[in-house]
């Protein structure tokens, strides 16, 4: 996918541009040395064709149109369509906010992205190239605008690509630094919601929370299983498939990327950062429900922890941009089936919340993409 100038925003996993002006040697950041892990001449990534869109072309396609407009209109016929929601009322619900703690949910929402740009700027560094905290952050913001805008968690690709274009890294290592940070964020969500939802049902399990519960166990089991088979038997295993060479070569690089970016030393600081992370996303919804002011929700930081770390594990779901219509539905089940929050008062807490975490990043990443030098592989600015 290209940007307005035929640059593409995203392609395939290992896809380098050969219309692209800037190499990927050492010799395109001005001072910088070889980097452990770059492409160089001798270990170069196979050219390939990548998707030759522009993001308002993108945008354009039946398949993007219909995974935005779809969800929407079936939610709108969903909320339509039960007795106890009253769209009247709505308007007047979200207009009487307060808007001082709206603002400061918003504040604590986008404290998260530096946080998010520090621990890949930990990871990358790891690998080998020392990131800045500020480009690492851009990158995510502008990642975070394509996921919000395209389906398929293209924005993942698109991180991984900007990377490469601005820096002499190899595109596996690098999707390997993008696949830890999803480890870490899946075991933080299964954990601190696993805690929120003991600390929010303290006095008895519903029936339906203890089924969430046994698939997030088993889950984490599963992840630490793969994590291990991967360490320690991903190379032979790959070896005794009938695949070419050159893709055990390419694994090869994702495994150096996957584990070479967390050290036991990094370990504690990462885990740490990943709590913060998920702490503003917690602490977002809870602001949001103290400033619509609503007399009959009761949700407490625990519940706005369950809520919104449940919110987030289904915006995985890569069939709709950021979730859409999958997110929604199910933040406005769990309010009103498992918290006991009447629907409509369950619809506005939903609608403020996702206007915060989905529309505004759509707008500012709007902006952040059009002034942006990452999207034309202008190079980072290295460290002194």
């Amino acid at each position: 996918m290209t940007d307005g100038d035929d640059r593409p925003i995203a392609g395939d996993a290992e896809g380098s541009v050969a219309s692209s002006p800037m190499t990927t040697t050492a010799a395109t950041i001005p001072g910088a040395a070889t980097i452990p892990g770059a492409a160089t001449n001798g270990d170069r990534e196979p050219e390939v064709t990548p998707d030759q869109l522009s993001l308002a072309r993108r945008l354009r396609q039946p398949r993007t149109i219909v995974s935005l407009v779809l969800p929407l209109i079936l939610l709108v016929l969903f909320v339509r369509s039960l007795p106890g929601f009253r769209l009247d009322e709505l308007p007047d619900k979200i207009l009487r906010a307060n808007g001082l703690l709206l603002l400061l949910a918003f504040g604590v929402f986008y404290l998260g992205f530096p946080l998010r740009g520090l621990r890949w700027a930990i990871l990358v560094r790891q690998t080998g190239l020392p990131i800045r905290v500020r480009d690492a952050t851009e990158i995510i913001f502008l990642s975070w605008l394509v996921n919000c805008l395209v389906p398929a968690k293209l924005g993942d690709i698109y991180r991984a690509y900007l990377l490469k274009i601005n820096s002499p890294v190899s595109l596996s290592r690098t999707f390997g630094t993008v696949f830890v940070e999803r480890v870490l964020d899946l075991f933080a969500i299964v954990v601190l919601g696993l805690a929120a939802g003991f600390v929010s049902f303290r006095t008895g399990l519903p029936g339906e929370i203890q089924v969430v519960f046994a698939a997030g166990i088993a889950f984490v089991v599963l992840l630490a299983i793969g994590l291990l088979t991967m360490r320690n038997f991903g190379r032979r295993i790959m070896v005794a498939l009938p695949i070419p060479h050159r893709a055990i070569e390419l694994y090869d690089r994702f495994e150096d990327g996957v584990f070479s970016s967390v050290g036991l030393r990094a370990l504690p600081g990462l885990v740490v950062i990943t709590g913060l992370i998920w702490a503003t996303e917690a602490t977002r919804l809870y602001l949001v429900v103290l400033a619509l002011s609503l007399p009959d929700v009761h949700l407490g930081i625990s519940g706005a922890f369950f809520i919104a770390l449940s919110a987030s594990l289904l915006t995985a779901i890569p069939i709709t941009p950021a979730g859409l219509g999958f997110v929604e539905g199910a933040v406005v089940g769990l309010l009103t089936i498992v918290y006991g929050v009447p629907q409509t008062e369950a619809l506005a807490i939903t609608i403020v919340d996702r206007t915060i975490s989905v529309l505004t990043v759509i707008a500012l990443g709007a902006i952040a993409y059009a002034i942006s030098s990452k999207r034309r592989g202008a190079g980072l600015t290295l460290p002194a």
